[in-house]
């Protein structure tokens, strides 16, 4: 008989729950995940959610016609949250960029 190794998830996975056997998983790498709400102007939105979605870490989850995105930034090292939400924030035809979530993992072995 083999032994399977364990299984690496990824934290967006864990946080929502959507780890059924624990008992396998080995937990991700420290770094941090954040939600961030943007508030774009709606005749810019394909152009900012490009611009969005081609920075590291960022991925888009929803869009609103009006100019909402929903942003999730999975990142591997600490800091990297803050830096990205000051560069969404700051691009053109972005009205706000407001942070909902923020979880930090930590190696607790």
């Amino acid at each position: 008989m083999t032994k399977s190794a364990p299984k690496t998830i990824d934290r967006r996975a864990f946080i929502t729950g959507r780890v059924i056997n624990s008992d396998k998983v080995v937990a991700p790498p420290e770094g941090e995940i954040a939600s961030i709400l943007v508030q774009a102007r709606p005749e810019h939105l394909v152009e900012v959610e490009a611009t969005i979605a081609a920075l590291e870490f960022c991925e888009i989850h929803a869009r609103d016609p009006k100019g909402k995105l929903v942003v999730v930034i999975d990142a591997p090292r600490s800091g990297a949250i803050g830096s990205t939400l000051n560069i969404i924030a700051l691009l053109p035809h972005v009205y706000s960029a407001a942070l909902v979530f923020h979880a930090i993992d930590t190696d607790q072995a």
